[in-house]
């Protein structure tokens, strides 16, 4: 069970009732499931003692305002245990990998060379780990029949879990901050690191204004990487903090933003709209929602949502941009909502239905926006509380129904699962227990929604770089989505060639993506490396953006 967060929006009060009920929650869940580890730590984990200490805790100041916290709680509440993969039915839509991870997998990234980066997660306990690995598709282009290696870890000291994330323009992914580092106690850390695949490294990154003030502690925290390709992300370790810098990826320095915010970064998400702003739904001056301005460096107020989209304990679900035009923005209330980026208004979607007596929402969890165009959904009943049961929206109809689960669902919590974008067009779905699977949409991209080359070299050498120019290569969204806890946007181009003969396929290294944009018929390009093993002879080139292939072009390899 994910505990409560460091952006409490009440007194100590209400947070020590919060805590009972979830203790009251987590041992029926505990003895419906069968986890008397779970019974054990959640009899024992949330005493009275603990919920005043944790409320008083969460309701400290920081040191900017002239108040003081105390130190971190010390508990280790219930986790998905590992659990042995388990074969989906035929029926379901979704497919096992040949290959399951031969380690705990937890935060996933699609890097710009095809590969996905996966985090490890300990064994035993899931807290998050130093150590990362790579899926490799297969020759065929293959996710399912992928295989695993380990690439470099983190430094000694970090293993953060719940933390701001994005691939930068450059290929690199930048990690801001952690809920966790490396044990189930929460710390807040304000540490980061940015990892270069090419050279296969890690380096850290000092935390804005020498980690003093406000960016003593980061935690979970929100980010998105603007249409410029500058990342921007915002401090969420203390309760209210409106603190956000955007980094300077070539000297890995800080710059402050964000002047205007209504309420504090906790909680919320973010979400890259086609004119260049940012939107997000507040999560404490509820039903308020704002838009940040990368020009003026401001927020304004964007309306108030139809209904209340975060719960009591200040939860919200992801918000996603659809190819559409409209934001999907999910509710830990039950509740959704739907934003028209043409209009600038709010306006109703199907809120999640009761099942079995019980209110369904999403408290924290993944969203991912399909090829088609629409929505795939976890949710589960109340906070942090099991089964899980996935949905779809569909964005043309505005109509919620019940997907196809994938395994463990009956165990999984709506907060425990993660997804993820394929360049092939299958969304990649970790339940933390072990399972990485794969779903496939049913329908089809319309042909407006895919980039389209304009400029791009014939003839191609097997280990030299070229330039790659286009319309809409990032796509028309940032695609999957969750939270303040982590962020897995693809919108930036990937490469594919296949060749004619042999049907090899292979992802070209991307990188220097002149924009990231995700407005239509946005023009850009992209510099791209052909890898020195490809096949040589006559192949086809397409660009990809969130699982849409453009038009193939005809190209040669030589080697």
């Amino acid at each position: 069970f994910k505990p409560a967060k460091a952006d409490a929006r009440d007194g100590g009060n209400q947070m020590l009732r919060g805590v009972l009920a979830r203790r009251e929650l987590a041992v029926l869940v505990a003895v419906a499931s069968g986890c008397f580890g779970c019974l054990a730590v959640a009899m024992a984990g949330a005493s009275p003692g603990y919920a005043a200490s944790r409320g008083a805790e969460e309701q400290g100041k920081s040191p900017a305002a002239g108040g003081a916290h105390s130190a971190a709680v010390d508990r280790i509440p219930p986790v998905p245990p590992r659990r042995a993969a388990v074969k989906p039915l035929a029926s379901s839509g979704w497919l096992t990998l040949t290959n399951p991870p031969p380690f705990s997998p937890g935060e996933m990234f699609q890097l710009t060379d095809g590969q996905v980066l996966v985090q490890e997660e300990s064994s035993s306990n899931a807290a998050g780990t130093s150590n990362w690995w790579v899926l490799t598709p297969d020759s065929s282009g293959s996710y399912q029949n992928g295989t695993w290696s380990q690439v470099e870890s983190m430094s000694a000291g970090y293993a953060p879990q719940y933390y701001a994330s994005a691939v930068l323009p450059d290929g690199r992914l930048v990690i801001e901050g952690g809920e966790y580092n490396g044990t189930n106690t929460p710390e807040w850390t304000n540490q980061g690191a940015i990892y270069d695949p090419v050279a296969n490294t890690w380096t850290a990154i000092e935390p804005p204004e020498g980690g003093l003030g406000v960016w003593e502690r980061i935690g979970d925290a929100p980010s998105s990487v603007l249409a410029n390709g500058q990342f921007m992300f915002g401090a969420s370790g203390y309760s209210g903090t409106t603190a956000q810098a955007i980094l300077d990826a070539g000297t890995l320095t800080w710059a402050g933003t964000g002047a205007g915010k209504a309420d504090g970064n906790g909680e919320e998400g973010w979400s890259l709209l086609p004119n260049g702003e940012v939107l997000t739904v507040d999560t404490q001056d509820t039903p308020n929602t704002e838009l940040y301005d990368p020009a003026s460096g401001t927020w304004q107020g964007a309306g108030d949502t139809p209904a209340n989209l975060a719960d009591s304990e200040g939860e919200v679900g992801p918000q996603v941009l659809m190819p559409n035009g409209s934001v999907l923005a999910t509710g830990a209330s039950g509740a959704n909502a739907l934003y028209n980026t043409s209009t600038q208004t709010w306006s109703a979607a199907p809120s999640f239905p009761v099942i079995d007596g019980q209110q369904y929402d999403i408290a924290d969890g993944p969203a991912g926006v399909l090829p088609d165009g629409n929505v795939l959904l976890d949710a589960s009943p109340g906070l942090y509380s099991t089964p899980v049961q996935f949905f779809l929206y569909n964005a043309k109809t505005r109509k919620l129904t019940k997907a196809p689960n994938p395994p463990n669902a009956a165990n999984t919590s709506s907060y425990y699962g993660f997804m993820l974008m394929l360049p092939n067009g299958q969304l990649m779905y970790n339940d933390r227990f072990g399972d990485m699977v794969l779903y496939t949409a049913g329908g089809k991209a319309q042909k407006a929604w895919a980039p389209a080359v304009t400029s791009v070299p014939k003839a191609l050498t097997a280990g030299s770089s070229y330039t790659l120019s286009g319309t809409q290569l990032n796509g028309l969204t940032q695609d999957t989505a969750y939270g303040d806890d982590y962020q897995d946007a693809t919108n930036y181009p990937l490469v594919r060639i296949t060749n004619n003969a042999s049907k090899q396929v292979v992802y070209a290294r991307t990188s220097g993506m002149t924009s990231m944009s995700v407005t239509p018929g946005q023009s850009s390009s992209v510099q791209f490396t052909v890898p020195a093993a490809i096949g040589s002879g006559a192949s086809t080139l397409v660009v990809v953006a969130n699982g849409i292939p453009s038009a193939k072009v005809k190209v040669t390899i030589t080697g």
